[in-house]
């Protein structure tokens, strides 16, 4: 009987244990949010003969989901280029001000990628399909310049 009250209250000791320790990692993780969120890369890069094979909806969706990368990361470039970088990782103060910027900068971001989504969803289809296909490419040719960002800092 011993035994099972010892083995039982070591069992208990160890899910609270494990509990806690899982809250202590979400605390850490929610406390410091990343400059750059949401969607940061694209599946493919496209020549221009594929695109000439799709279809103007197919072309509609690729441009829109491009938007949202570049809309996601450019204005952050002179801080991170990819996701995970952080205000504490890059040694700005985490006051309140600074994460109320940050959370207003994010806020603002969201609401111009849908209100732009929602007027190109609208207007686009009227564009001229080889218009269409030359911003896909410039766009993909922008989003592959960012793996040489780095290139042009000096340390």
């Amino acid at each position: 009987m011993k035994t099972k009250l010892t083995l039982f209250s070591a069992l208990l000791f160890l899910i609270i244990g494990l509990g806690n320790a899982q809250k202590s990692d979400t605390k850490k993780g929610d406390d410091s949010q990343s400059i750059i969120s949401g969607k940061v890369n694209i599946s493919k890069y496209h020549s221009r003969e594929q695109l000439d094979d799709m279809s103007k909806g197919e072309l509609l969706t690729l441009y829109i989901e491009r938007i949202e990368v570049i809309v996601n990361i450019l204005p952050n470039i002179a801080f991170a280029t990819k996701p995970g970088v952080t205000m504490k990782s890059l040694g700005i103060p985490e006051t309140k001000e600074n994460k109320k910027a940050l959370e207003d900068n994010k806020e603002a971001s969201d609401d111009y990628f849908e209100s732009t989504v929602e007027f190109q969803t609208k207007i686009l289809p009227y564009s001229d399909t080889n218009d269409l296909i030359a911003a896909i490419l410039f766009y993909e040719s922008t989003l592959k310049a960012l793996h040489t960002y780095n290139d042009f800092k000096e340390d």
